[in-house]
């Protein structure tokens, strides 16, 4: 087989291959073709190829040759097929080891996939030759990538790389007669090399000489800037060509025609040729190349179709076929570039039908042209992070002919190159450059001390001029000093000896130190002995000191015992005495108080014990009394019943067959039984009352008695009263007995009714069982749900945030695009006035202090009537928004009339009840009052007053829950105020119904009494005896008793009505415990179908199903309580007006109870002299000036007042409260042309201001301050219910009641915006000459930096003026910026956001000028910075501004710091910094990996295989390629509402502002 393949390739010639013969010179003269093939066979073969793989590497060859002479014959436009037979077919399936049908078959046609179904479509023959050159292509790249592994392998050492070179070919610009996508491309990738060595060669270099104002004449050069982002921006060539690429139907010229709309005309690099629509011509750094647009699409699709791949896969006759597809997915590293220095592209197959999962599928779907784009980025990446040096190479002629120089060519190609331009540099260049305190940090050795000047830069110019004679070898610039070739070396030197002179006389001193050292250590050790001698001596003094002092405590402490111990005797003694005689006389009085105790309880027996046997001796009388009664009714009840018994059998045996009479009888008896049931339930009640009645009759009878020997007259009536009683008795009798049955029936009821309720509860608990269980799934069901919602939720509120913030940014960044755009305006405004002096005709002269310039927000100049029409029709449409905005104030002023119309008609209507009550109550009090009717007016008055007390500490509770919680909730349903209201109507409402039910019974009662007992007549003159003998005498009158029954009658009905009620009541309990059994029953049987269908449904429906299931659920619980929440807030204020109601009531009566107070009564008390104070006058919180005075106004009060005076000497906002409470008074005027005058007017003195001093810090803040003032203000006092919550009574009386001034808050919210982005520039530019020199440059650690590398080449410094800035000076001007604002008011959350955008600015300022400078990136440098870090957090600990997110602003800077302090070394430090450093990007943390210079010995310098380990973690990481942070970009600022606590009407205008002509109302 492999002589058979080396046949195929021997002899065919090269003329005889389609890709070989289209150069037409296929043999190069002086070349052998038979030793370079030897050549390269004994290289493979050294490199570790064996010959096995030498000969698949020919066999894929000659394979790739043979498919590129395979032809396609058409059937049509849109089929081919390949000729049966096919030579070149079957020679490269033999070689591949693949069926011949198969690949015939794919090269042909092609495998579309839809969702459901896969098509095979045939393709055109012009495709099919796309797809076979795609394919060979593909192969040849898969090959070389393989060769390139395989040379890597057999390269690579076991030691560890430390760096790299890279060796790149960057010159290979092209230009021929016909320029298609593949000179395209190259010529690209030559412009982006080109550019990256302009920016390394000429801008840096000469960008360093010209900042530090070093004599040098500026050197041109080619910037291809624009002809790259002609190619590769937006909208630019390769982005329309993907776009092509991605239509259905794009082709090259439709192509061409977009690239004709989108750049002809419009760029200057981009031009149509004359003569030809189908091409277009770029200018290039070297040339203008003309570009043919046929084949470009084609090109850039490079389609390889899977099908084909997929059956070179399947070969099993060629194993290193398939191992070549194996690692077709292998990336390339950036900086392992091809030999030619081009990055290999892979081509983008067509996804089968089934496609692999992974990273493939993605890659493949790239266009050619984006992948290019892509590798010549990583390549820019890479040579950015290295550091390069250029060779460059001189083509001597265009014709390759040896010993012949074409100087033209040459110097076009130096000249193309910029090597001209950088021999020129290199001439008049410095390569040695020290900053001037570096330079004097270094050689102040060689300085005498008066040569120390407080100037470091004319310190330096001095000690230079006398250490180098020659001027030219140095220069000054304005941060740096600049030295030519072999100065710093001199430098070096002379350091170098004084130094060693310094040593010597080190070493001198350090020996007579070490001498003065013995010396001391000798004294020292015999003062030592003499101290241990006379300490020895003075411790024996010390010992007989303490033994005598010992023996005094002793004898002390001894007499203290004796004497001790003889007065604990005669105490205890005493006390012994004391407690036997109060022992004794406590006993005798408990003896005493005992017997009088035993003496009250036998009398209290006794007498209860003769009161129950005279009760017993009765009640046995009475009852033998009931006895005989009731035996002797029975017996005549007996007899009746027995002759009905008789008779009713006597009458069966007459009629035997009348059973049907018998059941309509006993249908007659049912309905009577019934009738019979309703009569006892009445009789019951009837025999309530007669109980009473009888107990009465008792009474009466009892004194009856007592009274029979005074009134012998009187016995016949006493007979008749008895009998009447008897009869009464026996009445009293059948009610029992018929009471008796009615309640054994109630209780038969009573029993089954509970048999039932138990059954029902016991199926309503299994119910709810079931219920519970299944409430139990579906909430776990939920709860997951919930919890996969809930991380939704956040991610989605964190991405409307960012949205939010981005959205606020732009609004922001178009308010200061249009306020820039204003003050252009106004310029061209200003200039046109003066440049035209007539006056416009129709304008009045106005006064001199008012600027007759005014913004589009004037609408009050002073024009005549006559020219009023003309010049409205010229306004602005601002003029025209303003109109609408005063017809939308009118129309908004006519609707508070309404509401306020409204609110009266309501009062009026609540006047008219409460006097429709009084004239009831007064109708109701006219009858003459009698001693009955005074006492229930009095129980009535003391109800009301208790009612009235329990109301008043009701309402203090309120107050008190309402203070104790006072925030928006407060009155929200489930809040503890809420609920303590609701539950203290509910008790008085429940109450009020207790109170109405016994009135009613009381005045049944008092009536009944008052008919019943008290004569019509007089009956004030009669004694006791006379009055107990007329009322026996009416008594017995028949008429009274009449009366009496009646009375009786009706507390009967009014029980009976009770009665009905708790019966219904329990009725309708049972028809609601049924219905919700009922309910729970549908719900249970909704659940169980709901259980059942989610069972049947899969997981994610199931989910779906449950969840809303679980909202209709909730949406119908919460429409539940929304309608209750509303009931409730109706009987709340129904409830409301009764609490009225009875308020003035009771105010009524306390009224007519003072007025019934005798003069008698009141006391009459000395008067004393009191001293009667003048009351001040009550202001309204209102300014009055007149509408002449507005100009003065404002000119007093914004254009010429000093902030600073303002701000140490008045309150903080005052101009603001001062313009407010002007505008309350023309609110309360009603004057809308007066309102929209005085806030235009402020509004564009307060631009005028900050134009005219914008740049001052304490003017700018002292505005915002009162601008934020002034809109809190607006909102505060506008009337909406979300300003008022924290307002004072007194304040919300102070509100707008006339106009809404929502657009002006808008337009004041703008205003604030402006001012705090001039603020913010004000800021950066003060603080941005100290952020360098200050946070890195300064050493506010002394000692830390060490020595530094001699020569140090440093690219960048900000230092921007003479002087050198430290920490404190930053940390001073903080302070001041903070002491301001504090001064001028400004609110704490505006603060705190100013704090967060001067922190951004220090931080991005500094890791900038990091990211640049090579000699700041050491471990040193690195602990500096967090040290200054760290005074910057305790600075904002000492403002307690931690929690304003300033903090954060410096994680970048902070991890930056932290990079260069950390160990860099191993993977698991690799793998911590990239954990660590989150808050920086990849560039900027590779920029600083290859910065990272050492310092100190110490230290060592990062590897190259640790940054690239560091690229390969970070490959992954979604973050921007921008290298540098965006200094000034500023963050959206919001005005968070601040109300204030400060009353209108206790401020006092100081007389230093000029405003005596306004007036306090």
């Amino acid at each position: 087989m492999c002589v058979k393949y080396v046949f195929f390739i021997i002899t065919g010639n090269a003329n005889y291959f389609h890709y070989t013969k289209q150069g037409g010179s296929p043999v190069i003269d002086g070349v052998d073709d038979a030793k370079e093939m030897v050549n390269t066979r004994q290289a493979c073969t050294l490199l570790g190829i064996s010959d096995s793989y030498q000969m698949g590497i020919f066999r894929i060859l000659a394979g790739i040759l043979h498919l590129g002479n395979v032809e396609f014959a058409s059937r049509d436009s849109d089929s081919c097929t390949v000729p049966p037979k096919h030579e070149p077919l079957t020679i490269f399936c033999d070689l591949m080891g693949v069926e011949y049908e198969e690949m015939a078959h794919w090269l042909c046609h092609r495998k579309l996939a839809t969702a459901t179904e896969t098509y095979i479509k045939p393709i055109s023959k012009l495709h099919a030759i796309n797809a076979r050159d795609a394919l060979a292509k593909h192969i040849y790249a898969n090959l070389f990538n393989w060769i390139v592994d395989h040379v890597n392998k057999a390269l690579h050492a076991t030691v560890k790389q430390h760096s790299f070179i890279g060796v790149l070919d960057i010159y290979g610009f092209e230009t021929f007669e016909i320029n298609s996508f593949e000179q395209f491309c190259i010529n690209y990738a030559n412009e982006k090399l080109q550019q990256q060595f302009n920016m390394h060669v000429f801008k840096l270099e000469q960008e360093e000489y010209m900042k530090e104002q070093i004599p040098w004449t500026l050197i041109d050069f080619y910037d291809n800037q624009p002809c790259i982002n002609l190619i590769e921006a937006k909208m630019g060539v390769l982005d329309l060509l993907d776009e092509e690429c991605k239509m259905p139907k794009g082709s090259d010229d439709s192509w061409a025609q977009k690239l004709y709309n989108t750049h002809l005309n419009k760029c200057a690099l981009f031009e149509k040729p004359r003569m030809s629509n189908k091409a277009f011509i770029i200018k290039h750094f070297a040339d203008k190349v003309e570009y043919q647009c046929e084949g470009f699409l084609e090109k850039n699709k490079d389609t390889v179709y899977e099908e084909q791949i997929r059956v070179l896969k399947s070969s099993k006759k060629f194993k290193l076929l398939p191992e070549l597809f194996q690692d077709e997915e292998k990336v390339l590293s950036p900086t392992s570039a091809a030999p030619s220095g081009r990055v290999p592209l892979t081509r983008m197959p067509v996804k089968p039908a089934k496609a692999r999962p992974g990273q493939a599928s993605k890659e493949h779907k790239k266009t050619v042209g984006h992948q290019f784009r892509n590798s010549l980025h990583l390549l820019m990446e890479t040579l950015n992070a290295t550091t390069p040096h250029y060779v460059r190479c001189i083509k001597p002629n265009d014709f390759k002919f040896p010993f012949t120089f074409d100087e033209k060519r040459a110097v076009q190609q130096l000249r193309a190159c910029g090597v001209l331009e950088t021999i020129r540099i290199s001439a008049a260049g410095f390569p040695s450059r020290w900053t001037y305190q570096e330079f004097f940090s270094r050689y102040r050795v060689l300085m005498k001390q008066r040569d120390v000047l407080g100037d470091r830069k004319q310190t330096c110019k001095n000690v230079l001029e006398k250490l180098i004679q020659d001027k030219d070898k140095y220069q000054f610039g304005k941060t740096k000093i600049f030295f030519r070739a072999g100065q710093v070396a001199y430098l070096e030197k002379i350091r170098a000896d004084k130094l060693r002179a310094a040593c010597i006389r080190i070493q001198k001193t350090i020996r007579g130190w070490l001498m003065r050292k013995k010396y001391m250590r000798m004294r020292k050790a015999a003062i030592t002995i003499q101290r241990h001698v006379r300490g020895y001596q003075a411790r024996c003094y010390a010992k007989f000191l303490r033994r005598t002092r010992a023996a005094i405590t002793i004898q002390k402490f001894q007499r203290m015992y004796v004497v001790r111990k003889r007065y604990q005797c005669m105490r205890d003694a005493t006390i012994a005495l004391q407690a036997l005689l109060r022992g004794y006389m406590v006993r005798n009085k408990y003896q005493m108080m005992l017997r009088e105790h035993k003496s009250v309880v036998i009398q209290k027996h006794v007498r209860g014990w003769l009161a129950r046997r005279r009760y017993r001796r009765t009640l046995r009388a009475i009852v033998y009394l009931q006895c005989c009664y009731r035996r002797m009714m029975a017996k005549r009840e007996l007899k009746k019943l027995k002759i009905e018994a008789r008779s009713v059998e006597r009458y069966k045996k007459l009629h035997i067959g009348l059973e049907n009479k018998i059941m309509q009888l006993q249908r007659k008896i049912d309905e009577q039984n019934k009738e019979y049931k309703s009569l006892l339930e009445k009789m019951n009640n009837l025999e309530i009352t007669y109980s009473t009645e009888t107990e009465k009759l008792r009474s009466d009878v009892e004194r009856l008695r007592t009274s029979e020997e005074e009134a012998k007259n009187a016995t016949n009536r006493v007979l008749s009263l008895q009998e009447e009683i008897a009869k009464l008795r026996k009445e009293l009798h059948q009610t029992q007995s018929e009471k008796k049955s009615i309640e054994e029936r109630a209780d038969k009821y009573k029993h089954e009714t509970e048999q039932l309720v138990s059954e029902l509860k016991e199926q309503n608990s299994l119910l709810k069982t079931e219920k519970e269980e299944l409430n139990r799934r579906i909430h776990d069901q939920a709860r997951e749900i919930t919890e996969s919602m809930e991380k939704k939720l956040v991610e989605e509120t964190k991405q409307l945030e960012l949205d939010l913030n981005d959205e606020r940014l732009r609004y922001q960044n178009l308010l200061n695009e249009f306020s820039r755009l204003e003050e252009r305006y106004d310029d061209l405004k200003d200039e046109m006035n003066l440049m035209v002096s007539i006056p416009k005709p129709g304008h009045k002269r106005t006064d001199s202090t008012h600027s007759s310039n005014e913004s589009e927000y004037t609408f009050s100049s002073e024009i005549t009537e006559a020219e009023d029409l003309p010049l409205r029709m010229e306004e602005p449409s601002e003029k025209k928004a303003a109109l609408d905005m005063s017809l939308f104030l009118k129309l908004q002023k006519r609707v508070s009339e309404l509401e306020q119309e409204k609110q009266s008609l309501q009062d009026e209507l609540d006047r008219k009840e409460e006097q429709a009550l009084r004239a009831k109550a007064k109708e109701e009090e006219r009858p003459p009052i009698r001693g009955a009717e005074l006492e229930y007016e009095s129980l009535k008055r003391q109800e009301l007053e208790s009612e009235n007390k329990k109301l008043k500490n009701e309402l203090n509770e309120l107050q008190k829950a309402l203070t104790e919680t006072r925030a928006p909730e407060v009155t929200a349903p489930g809040a503890p105020a809420y609920r303590v209201l609701l539950d203290q109507l509910t008790s008085v409402s429940e109450e009020l119904e207790v109170r109405k039910e016994e009135v009613l019974i009381l005045r049944s009662q008092l009536v009944s009494q008052k008919e019943a007992i008290q004569p019509k007549e007089d009956k004030h003159t009669m004694t006791d005896a006379t009055i107990l003998l007329e009322d026996v005498q009416k008594m017995k009158d028949k008429g009274e008793i009449a009366q009496a029954y009646i009375g009786l009658k009706e507390t009967n009905r009014l029980l009976e009505s009770q009665l009905q009620s708790q019966k219904k009541s329990h009725e309708n309990e049972l028809e609601s415990l049924r219905g919700e059994i009922q309910s729970l029953k549908e719900e249970n049987n909704r659940q169980q179908q709901l259980l059942a269908q989610n069972l049947q449904l899969p997981p994610e429906a199931r989910i779906e199903a449950s969840l809303q299931h679980e909202i209709t659920r909730l949406t119908n619980e919460n429409l539940d309580l929304m309608e209750q929440l509303e009931k409730q807030d109706k009987t709340v204020r129904k409830l409301k007006k009764q609490l009225k109601v009875f308020a003035k009531k009771i105010g009524e009566l306390e009224v007519g109870q003072m007025e019934n107070i005798s003069p008698g009564q009141i006391i009459d008390e000395p008067i004393r002299p009191v001293n009667i104070p003048r009351k001040e006058k009550d202001f309204q919180g209102m300014l009055e000036y007149k509408k002449e005075d507005e100009q003065k106004l404002v000119k007093n009060l914004i254009l010429e007042l000093k902030p600073r005076g303002v701000a140490v000497n008045l309150i903080p906002g005052l101009p603001a409260y001062i313009l407010f409470m002007c505008v309350r008074h023309a609110d309360y005027l009603n004057d809308d042309q007066k309102v929209r005058s005085l806030l235009t007017s402020t509004i564009n003195g307060i631009k005028k201001v900050l134009k005219k001093r914008g740049d001052d810090f304490e003017t700018v803040s002292f505005w915002l301050s009162n601008t934020c003032r002034f809109l809190h203000c607006l909102k505060q006092y506008s009337g909406e219910e979300g300003f008022m919550k924290h307002n004072t009574p007194r304040q919300n009386e102070h509100c707008l009641t006339n106009f809404d001034l929502a657009e002006y808050r808008q337009v004041l919210s703008d205003l604030a915006i402006q001012i705090y982005q001039q603020l913010v520039r004000v800021l950066e530019n003060i603080l941005q000459p100290m952020i360098v020199s200050g946070m890195l440059e300064h050493e506010t650690i002394q000692g830390v930096s060490g020595v530094k590398p001699t020569g140090l080449r440093k690219r960048t410094s900000s230092i921007a003026d003479e002087g050198t800035y430290t920490l404190d000076s930053i940390i001073r001007q903080l302070n001041s910026f903070h002491s301001v604002m504090c001064q001028h008011g400004m609110d704490p959350e505006l603060i705190k956001q100013v704090v967060k955008q001067m922190f951004y600015i220090i931080g991005a300022i500094t890791l900038n000028n990091l990211l640049l400078r090579k000699d700041m990136c050491s471990w040193s440098k690195g602990m500096q910075i967090r040290y200054n870090v760290s005074q910057l957090e305790e600075w904002l600990r000492d403002k307690n501004l931690m929690n304003s997110g300033a903090k954060e602003t410096l994680e970048p800077l902070i991890q930056a710091a932290q990079l260069l302090q950390v160990k860099k070394k191993t993977d698991e430090d690799a793998e911590a910094i990239c954990s660590m450093c989150n808050a920086l990007t990849t560039a900027q943390i590779v920029k600083v990996l290859n910065l990272y210079t050492p310092v100190n010995e110490f230290e060592e310098r990062v590897l190259v295989s640790f940054i690239r380990t560091i690229q390969v973690r970070l490959r992954d990481r979604k973050d921007s390629p921008q290298l540098l942070m965006d200094a000034k970009h500023i963050f959206p600022v919001t005005f968070p509402f601040n109300p204030s606590s400060l009353a209108l009407e206790t401020i006092q205008i100081p007389a230093s502002l000029g405003l005596g002509f306004i007036s306090r109302v």
